[in-house]
């Protein structure tokens, strides 16, 4: 069942770009602003919470399956590119981190340059110096 004019749902940096202007809206109205929702037969409109809040959590690169077993949908590759948060946090997700073998509580010294962030590891192979 088609409608009429209803846009394709944002997805990926776009959903995520879009929510960051839309916010003073409420979470549905974000939604619905961002192509989540459908009109039933009646001429209702019904915002489609749960795949909004997926996609956004896949955009936002967050990953809350525990284990990757190669089951299930797959999931996004690596971009190289992050953006920076509402709260002006830089996120560096989990692809980054596991190519790289990081754990919990490795540290690192930040450098930064006047259009770069460099991430040193604190205590790695490369530190005798």
């Amino acid at each position: 069942m088609t409608t009429m004019n209803q846009p394709e749902p944002l997805f990926g940096q776009e959903l995520v770009d879009k929510v960051k202007e839309l916010g003073n809206l409420s979470k549905e109205e974000k939604a619905r602003e961002c192509g989540y929702y459908t009109v039933t037969k009646n001429g209702v409109e019904r915002v489609n919470m749960m795949k909004f809040l997926n996609a956004l959590i896949d955009a936002e690169g967050i990953e809350l399956d525990s284990t990757s077993n190669g089951q299930g949908r797959g999931g996004r590759s690596a971009s190289y590119r992050i953006s920076v948060q509402s709260n002006h946090n830089l996120l560096i997700g989990s692809a980054y981190t596991k190519k790289m073998g990081l754990k919990p509580g490795d540290e690192f010294e930040i450098t930064l340059g006047r259009k770069h962030i460099h991430l040193k590891q604190i205590g790695g192979e490369e530190e005798e110096e």
